[in-house]
């Protein structure tokens, strides 16, 4: 498993893990990235990304992106 900052642009990828404790993981649960979930990772910049997931664009920083596994 690599972490989610790893993921280069326009690479569809799927959820194996997501780390963190319980208030991380059930924010990140609210947005739509659950173990499974399919993401795209639509633009990379510096640190953080703008994914593709359901039918949401989300916007993450480098120490929550750290936290998805795939």
């Amino acid at each position: 498993m690599l972490p989610l900052p790893t993921a280069q642009e326009g690479e569809v990828l799927e959820i194996k893990k997501i780390t963190g404790n319980d208030a991380t993981r059930l924010h990140l649960a609210e947005m739509g990235f659950t173990v499974g979930s399919k993401i795209t990772v639509v633009t990379r910049m510096g640190g953080n990304m703008i994914l593709q997931v359901r039918d949401s664009r989300v916007a993450l920083d480098e120490s929550m992106a750290r936290r998805i596994m795939y």
